[in-house]
């Protein structure tokens, strides 16, 4: 057991600390060694909490063995992607300009999360500001399947770590793409919920109205019990969602006979996707129709308007986020950062109510999609495992930042929960993601998805030679 301990799935691992087979200190140690051996070339901490974590481990056990059990992840070490504050430890956002910034209390995720009994270890390596590029004073994370490729943005460490068993979930955030690229490139599930479904209070701000965070784990049943603990209403965050909270993991048995589950076929063909993440797609495809799901043929509304306007409006939103800071410090703010604030900086108020208006109406067709189905299948990027060197050229490549962004930034611009689920990989034996895009605040429908098709293929336990 001592040998994958650190590539089991939380379930798995809470259930063993639980039922004292082997104690939260001791995975935790098991866990911060590992870091300690691995993490040199992965890169994927900002910050490790080694003193914090141990401490909370213990504690951990103590109210374990007193059968004071907080809920599935009580015990189990899990980290933080970089901008979510943390009492005293040092959260910088990706942003050298935060290096001396030490919150004075725990964001609502991170204050959750610790109420729920979790370990957590460190903060995760990000790009700038969470948008697309990691500043050029950062080192940015390395993939553990291969050193050549893309990790995904923004949140790169939180793909990395969760995948190289540096951690057995993490929290990411997603504003065009940034919980499912990085769990497609690194072969993990990452579930971003419905907009306002889990608390953005005490998080850094990329663009408002387009910010979602979420779990990234190592299975569907994972990414539910991490949900179920970080969800729910916070009086800190207006913005959130009195829906209730679902003990969603429980969904991951209930199988999907008569889930009526929505393909567009057009969205699988060779001129919209890679052969890999169309191989991927039909595989998926496969297994949801064994195992009894109705796949129903839909059409997709066009989402090429939406990704024009995802663009601007994320502009406008990162550069109201950032108006305290610049242009005062613009000279401490990498080249991508600061490209995009100057955009949105320009925009006229014509320009954005036409964008909103635009925006009101995608979404109602969007939703009018789920009148027929319960789930959509899609892809989570039209480019399967692309190289360093591919995605550096994205800025000069129109056609590579649409196949990139079509699956990804319409359901943040319509604030749709998303499941993306490592697929089918390639022939060289990289990952490959697909998504299931559920109705807002039904998430459960997701992880029941999620779940069923892990019941009964194994790609999502692949890990990576580390």
């Amino acid at each position: 057991m001592e040998t994958d301990l650190h590539y089991l799935e939380l379930l798995d691992i809470a259930q063993r600390i639980q039922s004292r087979t082997i104690s939260s200190a001791e995975v935790t140690r098991t866990l911060l060694e590992r870091i300690g051996t691995v993490d040199g070339k992965l890169r994927s901490y900002a910050t490790v909490m080694s003193e914090q974590a141990m401490a909370d481990a213990k504690q951990a056990d103590t109210e374990i063995a007193a059968n004071k059990i907080r809920g599935p992840l009580h015990g189990v070490p899990v980290s933080v992607k970089d901008l979510c504050w943390t009492k005293g430890v040092t959260t910088m956002a990706g942003m050298p300009i935060y290096r001396d910034f030490k919150p004075t209390e725990d964001g609502t995720v991170v204050e959750k999360l610790r109420a729920g009994g979790a370990v957590i270890l460190g903060k995760l390596q990000m790009t700038e500001g969470a948008y697309v590029d990691h500043h050029p004073d950062v080192p940015p994370p390395i993939n553990p399947w291969d050193a050549t490729r893309w990790t995904g943005v923004s949140s790169s460490g939180s793909g990395v770590a969760t995948a190289a068993g540096l951690c057995y979930a993490s929290i990411g955030t997603d504003t065009g793409g940034s919980i499912r690229f990085p769990s497609a490139a690194n072969g993990i599930t990452g579930l971003k919920p419905t907009w306002g479904r889990v608390s953005r209070y005490g998080s850094f701000e990329l663009a408002a109205t387009l910010d979602h965070i979420g779990p990234m784990a190592r299975s569907a049943a994972d990414a539910g019990a991490m949900l179920s603990v970080i969800a729910g209403v916070d009086p800190k965050d207006p913005t959130s969602s009195r829906q209730p909270v679902q003990n969603y993991h429980a969904f991951a048995n209930l199988g999907i006979r008569g889930l009526r589950i929505g393909i567009d076929p057009s969205l699988m063909n060779e001129q919209i996707v890679d052969e890999p993440t169309r191989r991927a797609l039909e595989a998926a495809l496969e297994v949801v129709r064994s195992l009894g799901a109705e796949v129903v043929d839909i059409r997709f509304p066009d989402t090429a308007r939406a990704f024009k306007d995802w663009v601007q409006l994320c502009a406008i939103e990162v550069a109201v986020a950032h108006e305290q800071t610049y242009p005062k410090h613009k000279e401490q703010y990498g080249p991508s950062l600061a490209a995009v604030i100057e955009q949105g900086r320009e925009f006229g108020a014509m320009e954005y109510q036409h964008i909103v208006l635009r925006r009101h109406e995608f979404v109602g067709r969007v939703q009018a999609v789920f009148d027929d189905i319960d789930v959509l299948l899609i892809a989570s990027t039209g480019v399967a495992a692309p190289t360093l060197e591919r995605v550096s050229k994205i800025g000069e490549d129109e056609e590579l930042l649409s196949a990139m962004l079509r699956f990804t930034c319409p359901f943040d611009m319509t604030g749709s929960p998303t499941i993306t689920l490592p697929g089918m990989p390639t022939s060289g034996g990289l990952p490959v993601g697909f998504q299931f895009v559920g109705r807002h605040f039904d998430e459960a429908a997701l992880v029941r998805a999620g779940g069923a098709v892990q019941s009964v293929t194994d790609w999502h336990r692949r890990h990576p030679r580390v």
